[in-house]
């Protein structure tokens, strides 16, 4: 009988030697495609690309493409006259500085007004009175607009707010309890050192905030700019419960009080539609990279 060498033993099995086949891929260095969720996003695009590509054809048709009943169709020839047609007939140009004036607003005051509470909240939070605010503040999340629509527009009225400015504040009292919370999430992961070396150097708490923590909030302000901008252009019952005056309404009031006039030029409507989305449209394209750095640095610390 033989014994066994050095050799024998060190010596690994067949089965030793098998690399375990891991789950979920494929080929060695490649991973499996996801099928559900790339079905997903294909479907997700489809809604959103599909729209949008009826409006921009529909716009660009003369009035008797328009009633052909294929919306999809090219426009052959193109008419660019739907968009001149819908600019007087909705007196654009003011509907646009309206609605301009009360988002550009809303995303300012939005920015200031979180970011100071959202600071002393953070800050201060040992204390009772800060982090109940906070929950507070949260709560109101849960209350839409609908529900307190009444008591806004008399007190709105009351006041004198009937009109853009008082839509911008209230606009803004609305985004203020998402936007605290994205703050307040970035404002965690900044230490707390940086304020104490600036102090120590004989600056105020009002310094230290504006020069030192204000500019370190820039990816998350504009995250929170995007958001309350999206939400205050495209926002239509707000504006139209609370401005008592038609002409100083915002771009999608405006649109549906031309509602009937639209119903027998399809043409003009889309092109319409088509003008007040694009504002939102291009800030969204060029800002996007803004939403998801400034929501995932304010979730890592």
């Amino acid at each position: 009988m033989s014994t066994p060498t050095i050799e024998t033993i060190a010596e690994p099995t067949v089965q030793q030697r098998r690399v375990p086949r891991q789950r979920g891929r494929g080929r060695v260095g490649q991973e499996r495609t996801n099928v559900p969720a790339t079905v997903l996003l294909i479907l997700a695009a489809v809604t959103v690309v599909v729209p949008l590509y009826v409006t921009v054809m529909m716009s660009l048709k003369t009035d008797a493409q328009a009633v052909d009943g294929n919306a999809f169709s090219l426009p052959l020839p193109i008419d660019f006259s739907t968009f001149a047609r819908a600019w007087q007939l909705t007196d654009f140009p003011r509907a646009f500085g309206v609605s301009v004036f009360v988002s550009a607003v809303t995303v300012a005051g939005t920015i200031i007004l979180s970011a100071l509470a959202s600071y002393a909240i953070v800050r201060n939070w040992d204390r009772r009175l800060f982090r109940w605010s906070f929950f507070y503040l949260l709560a109101a999340m849960f209350l839409p607009f609908p529900v307190v629509a009444l008591a806004q527009i008399k007190m709105t009225g009351l006041v004198g707010l009937d009109n853009p400015v008082g839509v911008a504040f209230l606009h803004i009292m609305f985004q203020m309890s998402f936007s605290i919370l994205l703050f307040t999430a970035f404002l965690r992961s900044i230490p707390e050192e940086l304020e104490e070396s600036a102090r120590i150097d004989g600056a105020t708490t009002t310094q230290v905030f504006w020069r030192l923590i204000f500019p370190l909030l820039a990816p998350m302000s504009a995250t929170v700019g995007i958001f309350a901008f999206l939400a205050s252009w495209n926002d239509f019952m707000m504006p139209s419960l609370i401005t008592a005056d038609p002409a100083l309404q915002t771009l999608p009031v405006v649109q549906s009080l031309f509602q009937d006039q639209f119903t027998a030029n399809y043409n003009v409507a889309f092109a319409s539609y088509l003008m007040a989305m694009a504002p939102a449209i291009l800030v969204y394209l060029f800002t996007q990279r803004w939403v998801l750095s400034g929501v995932t640095q304010g979730a890592i610390k």
